[in-house]
């Protein structure tokens, strides 16, 4: 329950932390000057390495394909927002399914 909810915290600051920043500046323009730094589009490829493999394990998570695709896909646009969300919704289904792999 704890890690459920520190996962859930931890997506509402990232929530908070978005909203401040948009209020700062318009993501376009600070989306621009990310780009224009070696390091900027390291952390790029880096976040989105991310998203392919937290996909990979939502895809192994869930039993039905439609519902991978529908925590999937949006990932990619809400960022990991969404992937947070997903473990909170399925952090039991989660956990059962590791205890009767062995692994948890």
């Amino acid at each position: 329950m704890i890690i459920r909810l520190l996962i859930g915290l931890g997506g509402i600051a990232l929530l908070v932390l978005i909203v401040l920043a948009a209020l700062e500046a318009p993501i376009g323009e600070s989306f621009s000057r990310i780009t224009e730094d070696l390091w900027g589009w390291v952390t790029l490829v880096d976040l989105y390495l991310g998203f392919v493999l937290i996909a990979i394990f939502m895809a192994y998570c869930e039993q039905r394909i439609g519902m991978a695709v529908f925590w999937i896909l949006p990932m990619f646009f809400l960022g990991n927002i969404w992937s947070a969300l997903w473990f909170v919704v399925r952090f039991s289904a989660i956990r059962k399914r590791f205890a009767s792999a062995g692994g948890a």
